[in-house]
């Protein structure tokens, strides 16, 4: 009895998914972030990150975000700040080219639990969302900025050491809830699956290179499967309490 409960569990999810239409799609991301350590418990990240389709290519997405964090002791943290989104057509081959600007303030929480061959990363975030308000058609901007809904974020990621701690595997997975009154067919927002390799060539400086496949659901309740390759540089800026870099090897 209970495995054919697992199985009815199993089989409404597909069942749901086959009455949609799936649109698949491949893009490149490439990210650079910054992480300024003011002290002990105080840091400033800051992000760039450019997204574009691949075939054809056409511009997606790109976005501006800086957060201050303090450090809570236990492995826990808290953060806030905010993001300045600029939206393209989610359809490459869309006539209008039309970048709608969007601002995201958000506060999170995270958790870093450290085991004896590997980490785990907890991120739990919540954003508010304001879109640039737009015509009816979306082909020109109007005044003013409009509240759209709230976005809960989790992600668990996992960072496993295979080479002197240097190169690592980096696999995570990331759920995106939407909440709101214009939110009807789309409450489950988008589901991030990613996994890749971490190299740290100095105190400094990392680069992970990885593949993501990002399953996102549209407005209309139909669905996109994007292909992503992923580049991002992570450069880690040191000081101490006179504000003045910190030396170190390498």
């Amino acid at each position: 009895m209970k495995r054919l409960i697992l199985l009815f569990f199993a089989i409404i999810p597909l069942l749901a998914f086959s009455q949609k239409k799936i649109e698949h799609q491949s893009l490149i991301w490439y990210g650079y972030f910054q992480k300024i350590e003011l002290n002990e418990k105080w840091y400033i990240e800051s992000e760039v990150q450019e997204r574009h389709f691949i075939n054809p290519f056409a511009q997606h997405q790109l976005l501006l975000r800086s957060h201050l964090h303090r450090s809570l002791g236990g492995g826990w943290e808290v953060s806030t700040g905010g993001c300045l989104f600029f939206q393209n057509p989610n359809d490459p081959n869309a006539i209008s080219k039309l970048t709608v600007p969007e601002l995201r303030p958000h506060v999170e929480f995270a958790y870093n639990q450290k085991l004896k061959y590997f980490d785990l990363d907890y991120r739990y975030r919540t954003e508010f969302r304001f879109h640039h308000n737009t015509n009816v058609d979306r082909t020109f901007l109007e005044d003013g900025y409009e509240f759209s809904n709230i976005r809960f974020r989790c992600r668990v990621q996992a960072t496993v050491p295979i080479y002197k701690k240097n190169l690592k595997i980096k696999t995570s997975n990331e759920l995106h809830i939407n909440a709101g009154n214009k939110i009807t067919k789309n409450v489950f927002d988008q589901n991030r699956l990613y996994v890749g390799l971490s190299y740290t060539s100095s105190p400094s400086l990392t680069t992970d290179i990885g593949y993501m496949n990002w399953f996102q659901q549209r407005s209309d309740g139909n669905y996109f499967s994007r292909d992503i390759l992923r580049f991002t540089i992570y450069h880690k800026i040191n000081k101490n309490k006179h504000g003045k870099n910190i030396k170190r090897p390498g």
